[in-house]
């Protein structure tokens, strides 16, 4: 039986504004935010509406850019999705630049170049987890840094003349232009429930959704399922399945069958980390006990500690956690490191002509 050790406020909160807690008082603390996401969702509606009518200027990079983002906090599983369309373009002989914030690294906020195709040149401290795994992953893509992803762009083109760009985490960054907007929502609730920040999940409003091309639904269900047509887009459906481990002192990816047999601690420190634990569940995986951390966890010593502490309780034979978590956690004690086993995951695609279609009708252009 599977034991949650460690429930954080975090957490309640994602329940409450995804709309899976409806009990009087997630009501109650719902409407009491009500009026905060009003105010929030005037100023963000405003804002779109300024670089609409080009009151704010948008800026154009001289390469064709393609934004992956979402219209709600955290959790949609950007990162697979990123790395997939990298790989479509890098197998037709295009050289890729990825463009991202940096979320969480030392260098947050500078442009810097985290790969040049060849050298992963930054730390995940640095830089932050998501654009170190994908320099790391992904051999051949150029990966750089920066709060204003046209600086970073022109840094890119100075130094590394990309053909083209994929702009991580884009949809709400207007300043810069793009050639194709993917806008990927979850489909167990893709606005959550309906509000914006802080009451509700959405980082602007529903009708922002206009602005994108296609839309892409993620951690969908085994077909059969209800399509969610969205009037006027491309429509794709996808999930992210666990389809190999690595355990930590080697460089080299097992399947899955290595794991059948023995009991496993899991942890995470992503946004929704209950989809990568139902998804060993899923497996057949004896999954003992399981621990959340908040998202972007630095894996400080309390919370290695904590790792060891609920090994030694549970019992359990192994550790499992991400491949994102993973990039963190390179200086760990034997006890620990031993036992550890990185999943990765990776995107699986309905029926992916809809997508490959788009971005082959953009390289035309």
């Amino acid at each position: 039986m599977t034991q949650n050790m460690n429930t954080s406020f975090e957490a309640y909160w994602r329940a409450v504004a995804s709309g899976t807690r409806k009990r009087i008082p997630d009501r109650l603390l719902v409407l009491c935010l009500i009026p905060f996401s009003l105010i929030y969702a005037i100023i963000q509606y405003t804002r779109a509406e300024f670089y609409r009518s080009g009151i704010f200027t948008t800026k154009r990079l001289p390469r064709p850019v393609i934004s992956i983002g979402n219209i709600t906090v955290g959790g949609t599983g950007k990162t697979p999705v990123t790395a997939y369309i990298a790989r479509f373009l890098m197998a037709r002989g295009l050289s890729v630049a990825v463009l991202s914030r940096g979320y969480g690294g030392t260098l947050e906020g500078s442009a810097s170049i985290v790969s040049d195709g060849s050298t992963v040149l930054l730390e995940p401290e640095q830089c932050g987890d998501e654009p170190f795994l994908l320099a790391r992953t992904n051999p051949g893509l150029m990966v750089v840094i920066g709060a204003d992803r046209y600086e970073a762009g022109m840094l890119a083109i100075n130094q590394l003349s990309p053909d083209i760009f994929i702009l991580d985490d884009g949809f709400q960054h207007l300043r810069l232009h793009r050639d194709l907007d993917v806008l990927l929502l979850d489909y167990r609730y893709p606005y959550g429930n309906g509000w914006t920040l802080p009451a509700g999940l959405l980082r602007e409003p529903k009708s922002a959704i206009g602005r994108t091309d296609m839309v892409l639904y993620t951690r969908c269900p085994e077909i059969p399922r209800s399509p969610l047509a969205v009037p006027g887009k491309l429509v794709c459906y996808a999930r992210h399945h666990l389809c190999a481990v690595r355990p930590f002192a080697e460089d080299v990816w097992l399947p899955l069958s290595v794991l059948q047999g023995r009991t496993f601690l899991a942890f995470a420190g992503i946004a929704e980390p209950q989809y990568f634990f139902d998804g060993l569940s899923a497996l057949g995986l004896n999954i003992v006990a399981t621990i959340s951390f908040p998202d972007h966890a630095a894996y400080a010593e309390f919370q290695i500690a904590e790792i060891i502490s609920a090994i030694q309780s549970s019992g359990a034979d192994g550790v499992i956690t991400t491949e994102k978590d993973g990039v963190k956690l390179r200086h760990l004690p034997r006890s620990l490191s031993e036992k550890i086993l990185f999943a990765r995951l990776e995107l699986a695609l309905d029926d992916p002509s809809t997508l490959a279609a788009a971005l082959l009708n953009l390289l035309q252009k």
